[in-house]
């Protein structure tokens, strides 16, 4: 199969039909063979119905429900975890995203030999103040952060080789970083195309001012976890190492201090009087507690349990 489209939705029954209708279109015009996975992330409105109407019509199309709003990273996930085809592509189901991008996209993985390419939203019909500049802020520090030069990280129009989605893992927001967790992994050839950006034409959006606070925490999460995920002691363990070492040294030179001034007769301050020695026990005993944290993120690394653990209603296709 050539490709997979994985449709990430929630309350969007009202496009569903027409972005269904418009993907069979495109596909077949080009001649290409393909399944469209739509994951239902517990839409409260009649979205299921749409798609189980749907699937009647298309036999391409594949489905899968969630029992509650796990957010989209999960419903990528799984997603990509069902995905069969040699390329995957991730489009959302508001219709601002175009599947006539698709086949130059597709052209970009197979032919130019690209890891990830990811849509760029160069003309975007969102507010200014509310998406467009906190977007551009968002991306220039995603850029500087992560060495990655895409000038929209968070477009939901991307295409992965299939190899790309099923080695890296998505949990809780990190769809957004889905770019850097694949450098991490060791895909480097990532490119991005400058893509169509619709105006939505039904409902309203499902993200708040939020999401960018929500966006700086998860980059540090991405961050740290791709470089001490599975060796947190070289973090903890080096802090606290540092931290002891520093505390124990400043108590030392005060001890020293007081001995050799007894020694030489001269006037001399308590250590227990000096704020110094203090500090110095303050910043040892926090580089115990580093150096600890560390053996214990070490133990809970090798015996974490899944975390793809979704609780799936119901399956088509």
């Amino acid at each position: 199969m050539d490709i997979s489209v994985v449709v990430p939705l929630y309350n969007e029954e009202e496009s569903l039909p027409e972005l269904m209708e418009w993907i069979a279109r495109v596909m077949d015009a080009n001649g290409l063979s393909y399944e469209v996975i739509m994951i239902d992330d517990g839409s409260t409105d009649s979205s299921w119905a749409v798609i189980e109407q749907l699937r009647n019509q298309y036999s391409t199309l594949r489905a899968i429900k969630f029992r509650r709003n796990y957010g989209k990273s999960a419903a990528l996930q799984v997603g990509f975890t069902a995905a069969q085809g040699d390329v995957v592509f991730t489009m959302d189901a508001d219709l601002q995203d175009s599947p006539d991008e698709i086949p130059e996209l597709y052209r970009m993985v197979k032919e130019q030999g690209y890891d990830l390419v990811s849509g760029w939203k160069k003309k975007r019909y969102d507010p200014l103040l509310t998406k467009r500049i906190p977007s551009k802020l968002y991306n220039a520090t995603v850029r500087m952060v992560s060495g990655i030069k895409l000038h929209d990280m968070n477009c939901g129009l991307k295409a992965y080789r299939s190899t790309v989605v099923k080695s890296v893992e998505v949990y809780g927001e990190m769809h957004r970083y889905i770019p850097v967790l694949a450098k991490q992994a060791g895909f480097r050839k990532i490119g991005e195309k400058v893509v169509q950006h619709r105006e939505r034409k039904y409902g309203t959006s499902k993200f708040g001012w939020t999401r960018f606070i929500n966006g700086f925490l998860d980059l540090m999460s991405v961050i740290f976890v791709s470089k001490f995920g599975k060796k947190p002691m070289h973090f903890f363990g080096t802090l606290g190492t540092l931290m002891f070492l520093t505390g124990g040294i400043i108590a030392a030179w005060l001890v020293a201090g007081k001995l050799w001034a007894q020694f030489h007769h001269l006037k001399y301050r308590p250590v227990t009087d000096q704020p110094l020695f203090y500090i110095a026990l303050v910043v040892a005993v926090i580089g115990v507690q580093l150096f600890t944290a560390g053996f214990i993120g070490e133990l809970v690394s090798r015996s974490s349990s899944d975390r793809n653990s979704y609780l799936i209603e119901k399956e088509l296709g």
